[in-house]
């Protein structure tokens, strides 16, 4: 009687096993891929090739690292549920959008890097709950558009990084809610002028960088931003000397209206999401995106062992290459003891 009691014993053994192995945001010495840290509650799953975000991420984390993955999409629901985040790093991914409303439940968000991902577009209202944001990082992401209010609600944030992007212009009005704001980065886009007033609500603005832009300093739209920057280097904010034109290599603060005399003619833009992007996501609906679950769990239990009705609901896309060889051999031995008692059932 002792064979099937041993392969009991060993399919238990080896679920746990798979439970650890399948549950991706377990901590490197449980088997899972990312690092965590119960004393500072960080997640730390940043350069681990992931295509997707790992489950049961705890609900208190602080700070979440997926710096330097694959990802390339998001669900909407990725970050429900992390309302005491204060610091979110998806910076060096492959991201192509943002769905509305993905980051509506992190109300207490203070940092947010998206730098160097595939952006072209941003949707409308995206940061609108994000109330309590100190810091935006969106350079080097490939966006060539802003839509109409896109940082309206960001009434907090003092650092806003713009720069080494594809940017042809900005929204009426896109600054006008940042009075807290000390540093602006727009510098390497292809922005040729700004509109009419909008810097004037900047009042705390300490450095501010332009240069690599190509200023249009023939057309009379440029004549705002020089005398703004001509009086602002007047009171010594920073940067504003180095802003050019792309013609002639004159400063853009220098330029008077004899020179800019021109009416501006400029290509049509636009700040909607591209047509590509638009008619993916009307394409797909919920069923097809993967609702990822994040459990109550403290940092206590999710650092430690995880019991068996805990099992995960989804399959698990995301671990190390030894995590994934891991769970193979243990689904080989798994079936093997099963194997094992149907075969002593039928001796028997």
């Amino acid at each position: 009687m002792m064979g099937p009691v041993l392969a009991a014993c060993l399919l238990i053994i080896l679920s746990t096993a798979w439970i650890s192995q399948a549950n991706g945001a377990l901590c490197k010495k449980d088997g899972g891929v990312c690092t965590c840290n119960d004393k500072t509650k960080s997640v730390d799953c940043s350069y681990k090739e992931l295509t997707a975000i790992p489950s049961n991420i705890p609900t208190d984390t602080d700070r979440l690292v997926l710096q330097g993955n694959k990802l390339s999409s998001l669900p909407r629901t990725a970050f429900h549920g992390l309302n005491k985040l204060t610091n979110l790093d998806l910076q060096w991914n492959e991201l192509q959008a943002l769905p509305a409303g993905i980051f509506k439940e992190l109300k207490n968000l203070e940092t947010l890097w998206v730098t160097d991902n595939k952006l072209q577009a941003l949707p409308i209202g995206v940061f609108d709950q994000l109330v309590e944001l100190d810091e935006l990082y969106l350079n080097s992401s490939q966006l060539k558009s802003l839509p109409q209010g896109i940082f309206d609600k960001l009434t907090k944030i003092t650092n806003l990084d713009l720069q080494n992007n594809k940017l042809q212009s900005l929204p009426n009005g896109v600054f006008d809610k940042l009075t807290e704001l000390k540093t602006l980065y727009l510098r390497n886009n292809q922005l040729r002028s700004v509109p009419n007033g909008a810097f004037d609500y900047l009042s705390n603005l300490g450095t501010v960088t332009l240069h690599t832009n190509p200023w249009d300093c023939t057309c009379n739209d440029i004549l705002y931003m020089a005398k703004w920057l001509k009086k602002k280097q007047d009171e010594g904010l920073g940067g504003v000397d180095t802003a050019g034109c792309e013609e002639g290599g004159k400063a853009v603060l220098e330029i008077t209206e004899e020179e800019a005399a021109e009416d501006c003619v400029y290509p049509n833009t636009t700040t909607a999401i591209p047509t590509t992007i638009i008619t993916t996501l009307a394409s797909s609906n919920d069923d097809d995106i993967p609702e990822l679950p994040v459990p109550q769990e403290n940092f206590q239990k999710f650092l430690g062992y995880q019991e068996p009705d805990h099992l995960p609901t989804q399959p698990q896309c995301l671990m190390s290459i030894s995590g994934y060889l891991g769970l193979m051999m243990s689904l080989v031995l798994t079936s093997a003891a099963i194997l094992y008692v149907i075969h002593f059932l039928k001796k028997a």
